[in-house]
């Protein structure tokens, strides 16, 4: 009964409960597998975490969403998670819960793009390897969307009320200075790749410009694979009596009386109903109610 009651939860949940369920789902079967299995978190690292290796990456091409749902440290997911679902309310008062999907998993990929082209064409990463995982490359994108489409929503934080641009804007510069000096520059960069999707959706969405609809069409194409195609039921039917008939006329018989029905709609056609004599008003009159 909980488990029929908790999937029935999650199935009515908007696309935000939900994409922190399954983030918060991945986060717990990984570090239980590595705990009671004594499965090494680098097992799953193999499978779905961003590597900055063009090669890998031509290999294992859906790492560029995976690395999205992927996080190996708790803090790491608790705070993705506490701004996720913060920003995110903002999106869905305005949006549908497909545009939040759509702005989440762009914004996953587009850092993740950002992440590789800055390991294979800036030098200061030449000497060094790098792998992405989590969400914030997403989450990002949210927050930097939010912000540029409705700027001056306020927001209350303790004792001081606050604009979202404020917000999205202290957070995106601090990124930026930590580039250099973090241990994280390639996460960091991610962080840059989605805020520069988030704003860049923004703006032309305000311009009536759906970039991303191309994406939420490829969605709904994907979701109608896995659709089940409903048969039409089988018809039963039933045999009835067939209703008595008079006996056919001999065929020709009948072949003869429709050619003197012909022969006289063709005089009706020449020279006018009044031209027929009186036995031919009659007969096709006749011919008429026998049909």
């Amino acid at each position: 009964m909980a488990a029929t009651s908790l999937s029935y939860k999650y199935k009515t949940a908007n696309i935000l409960v939900k994409l922190i369920v399954i983030n918060v789902a991945v986060f717990l079967i990984v570090n239980l597998s590595s705990f009671f299995l004594s499965i090494s978190p680098q097992y799953f690292s193999r499978w779905f975490v961003l590597s900055d290796s063009l090669n890998t990456l031509l290999i294992h091409p859906w790492t560029l969403i995976t690395y999205g749902f992927l996080h190996f440290g708790f803090f790491h997911i608790f705070f993705n998670m506490i701004w996720l679902y913060w920003f995110g309310q903002f999106v869905l008062t305005l949006f549908t819960g497909k545009r939040l999907l759509t702005i989440y998993l762009l914004g996953a990929l587009f850092g993740g793009l950002l992440f590789v082209l800055a390991y294979n064409l800036f030098p200061v990463f030449a000497e060094s390897r790098g792998y992405l995982i989590g969400a914030s490359g997403a989450v990002t994108a949210i927050m930097i969307f939010i912000a540029t489409y409705t700027p001056n929503t306020q927001v209350r934080i303790f004792t001081f009320t606050i604009k979202l641009w404020h917000i999205a804007i202290v957070l995106f510069l601090l990124d930026l200075i930590r580039i250099p000096s973090s241990g994280n520059a390639g996460g960091l960069m991610a962080h840059v790749g989605g805020a520069v999707f988030g704003y860049t959706y923004a703006v032309q969405l305000a311009k009536g410009n759906d970039i991303g609809k191309w994406f939420e069409n490829f969605m709904d194409w994907i979701a109608d694979l896995f659709k089940p195609r409903t048969k039409k039921p089988f018809k039963t039917v039933h045999r009835t009596a067939q209703p008595k008939t008079k006996p056919s006329k001999p065929k020709d018989s009948k072949s003869d009386h429709q050619k003197k029905i012909d022969g006289i709609l063709d005089k009706i056609g020449k020279s006018g109903y009044e031209s027929l004599t009186k036995e031919e008003k009659d007969f096709l009159f006749k011919a008429g109610k026998e049909d």
